[in-house]
This record gives C-alpha cells, structure tokens and sequence, in this order.
C-alpha cells in the first residue's frame, strides 16, 4: 500500500488502533505485529512507536476501549427490584457482550505486561470501576459487619461467571457439558447469590 496523506496525530492514532483492533478481531492477538498494521495504514514500523511507546501501550489502549464499551453497556441497564436481579442482568449482559467479541475480549486474559511492570494506574481504574460496580450490587446480600465482604464476594462470583465466558467464547464449553453458556451463569450467579443470602441472615 502507498503512503497515504498525512494525517493529523489524532487521526495517525485512531488509523492504528483500527487497523490493530481489526487484525486482534480476525487473529487474536497472535496475529498482531507492527509491520502489518503499518502495511494496512500506508505507514512505515516506526511510525506507530511515535504515537505508541510500544505494542504494550497499544494493546492496553485497546483493551481500554472495550472496557469502556463494556461499562456503557452495563450503566445501560435497566432498573431491577432486588439485588438477585441485578447481579444477573449484569451478568446476562457480560455473556453477551462477550460473544459479540470473543478474540477482543480474550486479549484482556491473554496479554501479559512485561515481566516487573505493571499495568498503568488509569488502565486499572477501569478494572476496578467494573468490580465496584458488581460489588455494589452484591453489597445487600452480604454481612456489612465484613468490610471487605462485598469485594471478595464480587470476585469470586465474577471469576466463575467469567471461567464459563472464557470456555464459551473459545468453543471449549462443549468439552465439559452439551449445556450452552446463559443458564450455566444464571444457574452459577443464583445459587452463590441464594449462599450470600442465607449467610446474609443467619
């Protein structure tokens, strides 16, 4: 491909992060390389590490996006009456949004920092704006005497709901189970919500 007209920085930067995004969508991230995202926007390898400082920073802007993405689809919702019922609209929706990206989400749990960095401070305040979210949402089933109740309970529920996603999104679910992701998280997210519960009120 040509060199094509010079873009603006803003412009140069949304022309990667699509040309990485559809390549992650149709190969994963195995399939992402600088060389061929600078084939696709007409630009030289060097060119992307002017705008990114490397394919880490590129990946985590990406993943970033989706988040976003994610957290506008869960603050669009709707109301429900009990915290049962908002636990599982959240967690009817993360399936969902989940198979509507499969290899894009994936890359959340497949790319890995660099052995001793950690992932910037802005990139985990959207992590943990999507856990605060679930733990509000657990918070009335679960002992507030507990200060750190809700959070733990938000974790372990999510990483079961999310172990079913993952073998789901992989085609792996069949391997273990003819039954089809949605009731194995709704079957999951009731019965720990009803074990809160009786918790709740012993």
């Amino acid at each position: 491909m040509g060199r094509r007209s010079i873009h603006t920085a803003d412009e140069l930067k949304e022309l990667i992060l699509v040309a990485a995004t559809e390549l992650i969508e149709r190969d994963g991230l195995a399939g992402l390389s600088a060389r061929e995202i600078a084939r696709r926007i007409g630009y030289s390898p060097g060119t992307l590490y002017n705008v990114f400082e490397n394919l880490d920073a590129l990946v985590l802007t990406i993943e970033a996006r989706l988040l976003d993405r994610l957290a506008t689809r869960l603050a669009e919702l709707p109301q429900q009456d009990t915290p049962e019922a908002r636990v599982l609209a959240l967690a009817r929706a993360y399936l969902s949004f989940t198979h509507e990206n499969p290899k894009l989400w994936n890359l959340l749990f497949e790319h890995h920092m660099p052995a001793g960095k950690a992932v910037p401070s802005w990139y985990q305040t959207k992590l943990d704006g999507l856990m605060t979210r679930i733990e509000e949402a657990v918070a009335p089933l679960v002992d507030t005497r507990d200060p750190i109740a809700p959070k733990r309970a938000a974790r372990v529920l999510w990483s079961g709901v999310h172990g079913i996603t993952s073998l789901s999104t992989a085609d792996k679910l069949s391997n273990i189970t003819a039954e089809s992701a949605a009731p194995l998280v709704e079957d999951l997210v009731s019965t720990y919500l009803a074990g809160l519960k009786h918790q709740h009120q012993a």
